[in-house]
């Protein structure tokens, strides 16, 4: 479906253009800075919102596609196009962006101006990469918006933020090199670098099997999985809470969407011989980080790993499908419960993970310490922010009524009809999940006021309440109302089982 308005252009340029608005503006006049980025912020969500109302649920494609000649000698087009996977990301893309310009109104002091900038920017590139249909303007969008967090995390960051940038550029830059000769030989191939021809192409076993890897070394370090997760507690540590917010809540979705873009449907084969080591992969990271993560004394870190060890969930639901579906039955019940489980997850996680690094991050703007042992009692002297952070951690332990719940339970259903050892273990993260969070609960918000520090310190304010709010609104809306966003992914999954399928048989 052809769009006649280029929406989806608008979607990404505005925030960058906007950006670079925010950047000419400077420091010497920070409030008007900070209000002209909520404007485009907001603006740029705005712009997101007729993506979802003139969206056909009913559509198996493409639809808002915008093509034109970008490099003809080449065959590269900008070519954009969001189906029922790539839509709901970039609304969450949009709404994120928004609540990190608020959480930085008045606790980012230096340089503000390219601070908010480097979201806006990022913002786009995160868009686009969602957006984009053609593998040349994907790869350019995937590479760019790596420049903003380096500079997010390197200039903003905590005393070890060149270690941590380093080696966060160091992993997905090394991933991303396989990607890209993985494009190249596709390109050769298919003689263009549309993404929807590279689905098409009959490749044979040894060619699925080293594109799949290629990909996988790219869209694994993303995730990020087991054992090549390293980089991001380093990451989250260090960067500002901003950058930990986009961080866990959109660019590690990058990495579970390039599975459903690139590895599922154009390797499906060798995806299907193969799924036996993502899914041990993810189980390790479901079971095993959720220990690592029970023993954190920094808050940060333990929510770092909460969140390998949640979208764990993700990459076991994409490959599990294999062992349910046939050519007389691509759309098994288990293998739609696993793939929509997937996707509500992602976005569940989109909100979870932000309220709960911002939660961390009321906590560090107060005291400047992440360790769980510097606190005790917050809830005698932060009654409206313990009741926040309370209801996040139910919610991060998977408690029914939140969005939590959803994608786990969607995911663990549909792993029954795989194996009983996958349900199993993924099952587990129900007691894990809990325990670590509700440990962290325990000491920090409840009990008697454990110093001085702590008894000085001072409820939420209207600024924090506000992002608090939006946040607990998105989950509890997931969480009792999942069905539109499921019923928006509908046509698109079915065309995905359809096609796996085809392929494996």
């Amino acid at each position: 479906m052809t769009a006649t308005f280029p929406l989806l252009s608008l979607c990404i340029w505005l925030p960058i253009m906007g950006g670079g608005l925010v950047l000419a503006s400077g420091n010497k006049n920070p409030n008007i800075t900070r209000w002209l980025a909520l404007c485009i912020a907001l603006l740029s969500l705005a712009v997101t919102l007729p993506l979802w109302s003139g969206f056909n649920s009913q559509f198996v494609g493409m639809q808002f596609i915008e093509k034109i000649n970008w490099i003809p000698a080449f065959a590269i087009h900008y070519y954009l196009g969001v189906d029922g996977f790539s839509m709901p990301l970039i609304i969450l893309t949009a709404f994120i962006s928004v609540i990190v310009i608020i959480s930085a109104w008045e606790v980012i002091q230096d340089k503000p101006a390219q601070y908010l900038a480097a979201f806006l920017i990022m913002e786009g590139l995160m868009i686009g990469v969602f957006s984009a249909l053609d593998a040349m303007l994907f790869y350019v969008y995937w590479e760019a918006m790596l420049i903003p967090m380096f500079l997010i995390i390197g200039i903003w960051g905590g005393p070890r933020r060149v270690y941590a940038t380093i080696k966060f550029f160091i992993y997905t830059f090394f991933g991303s090199v396989f990607m890209l000769v993985a494009l190249i030989y596709m390109y050769l191939q298919a003689g263009s670098m549309d993404i929807l021809a590279f689905h098409d192409l009959k490749l044979n076993h040894t060619e699925q099997t080293f594109i799949f890897i290629a990909f996988f070394m790219a869209f694994a370090v993303k995730v990020p999985m087991w054992p090549v997760h390293t980089w991001l507690p380093d990451a989250h540590v260090e960067a500002p809470t901003g950058g930990s917010v986009v961080l866990a809540a959109i660019m590690l979705k990058i990495g579970g969407y390039g599975f459903l873009r690139f590895s599922l449907p154009i390797a499906p084969d060798a995806s299907s011989e193969l799924a036996w080591i993502i899914i041990t992969l993810s189980l390790i990271a479901v079971v095993y980080i959720g220990f690592v993560a029970l023993v954190q004394t920094d808050m940060k870190k333990l929510i770092a790993y909460s969140s390998i060890s949640h979208m764990g969930f993700v990459t076991l639901a994409f490959f599990i499908v294999f062992a349910m579906i046939s050519p007389e039955n691509s759309a098994t019940d288990g293998a739609l419960l696993a793939i929509s489980g997937a996707m509500v997850q992602m976005i569940s996680h989109g909100f979870i993970s932000a309220a709960m690094f911002l939660v961390v991050g009321v906590l560090y703007d107060r005291m400047h310490s992440r360790e769980i042992s510097a606190y005790g009692g917050v809830v005698n002297k932060m009654p409206w922010f313990a009741a926040f952070a309370v209801f996040f951690a139910m919610a991060n332990a998977g408690l029914p009524g939140t969005s939590g719940f959803v994608g786990e339970f969607m995911i663990i259903l549909s792993a029954f009809q795989a194996h009983f050892i996958y349900a199993l273990l993924a099952a587990s993260t129900l007691v894990i999940g809990a325990a670590y969070t509700l440990w962290m609960v325990k000491r920090v918000i409840f009990g008697e006021v454990s110093n001085d520090n702590v008894a000085e310190l001072t409820d939420i304010n209207k600024r924090e309440f506000l992002i608090m709010a939006l946040l607990a609104g998105a989950v509890l809306a997931l969480g009792l109302m999942p069905a539109p966003l499921i019923d928006v992914m509908d046509a698109t999954i079915k065309d995905l089982l359809q096609h796996l399928a085809v392929s494996k048989y």
